[in-house]
């Protein structure tokens, strides 16, 4: 494949390349506005899992690097564009990295049979504060309005609701397991897990791509 040999021959110099197409702002943008469609879609309104106060978080961050996509799709060789699309997306990967961890520590401390995995563990609020102090909860409550409880990820189905056999075998099969998995049989990859390894793959490539492109910039500077 050509790309593989010329990422084999020159990485550095093809990775800052990349920046320069639309692809790889294209791929990012898809995938992060994708994963928050199906949380919406098919776990909230479909599956009845309300979304915690660090879902709604891990949401706004993916909207964030979306966003610093879209910004680079617009021009990928802007200088402009191309730094603002770094800050949004970079700082969309970070914020929604450190909701993850939060999330995930949280989701163990509930499910552990240790009492002391409690301690020193906040409770999640009805009532969240983006950046900014962005109102979105008033904007789109049905989005960023949390209603759950944090690490559990139980559906909760409302009194009298005629569910699909699909629907139904979906709900059992999470339920059973006390909370969302992967892979639920095994309990494998918790979703706080899942969104810690989307943000952290994401904020690896970027700052590769970043680097990149700063070292190639800097040295025809120096040539």
């Amino acid at each position: 494949m050509k790309w593989f040999d010329q990422l084999k021959g020159d990485p550095v110099g093809t990775i800052a390349s990349w920046q320069d197409m639309r692809w790889p702002w294209a791929l990012m943008t898809v995938v992060c506005v994708l994963l928050v469609l199906i949380a919406h879609y098919v776990f909230q309104v479909w599956l009845y899992m309300a979304p915690c106060e660090q879902c709604v978080y891990i949401r706004f961050g993916f909207l964030t690097m979306a966003v610093g996509g879209i910004l680079c799709l617009i021009s990928p060789k802007n200088l402009v564009l191309k730094v603002l699309g770094y800050v949004f997306a970079i700082a969309g990967a970070i914020y929604g990295l450190k909701c993850s961890v939060k999330l995930s520590a949280i989701h163990h401390a509930v499910h552990s049979d240790d009492p002391a995995a409690m301690f020193g563990m906040q409770g999640c609020s009805t009532d969240p504060h983006y950046p900014f102090d962005l109102p979105l909860a008033d904007w789109a409550p049905d989005w960023f309005k949390p209603t759950g409880d944090c690490g559990y990820d139980l559906a909760v189905v409302p009194d009298g609701t005629q569910l699909s056999s699909l629907q139904e075998w979906f709900i059992n099969m999470y339920n059973s397991s006390d909370s969302w998995y992967l892979i639920p049989k095994w309990k494998f990859m918790s979703m706080a897990q899942c969104c810690e390894l989307a943000f952290g793959l994401m904020l690896v490539i970027l700052v590769a791509m970043a680097a990149s492109f700063l070292y190639v910039r800097f040295k025809r500077k120096t040539a």
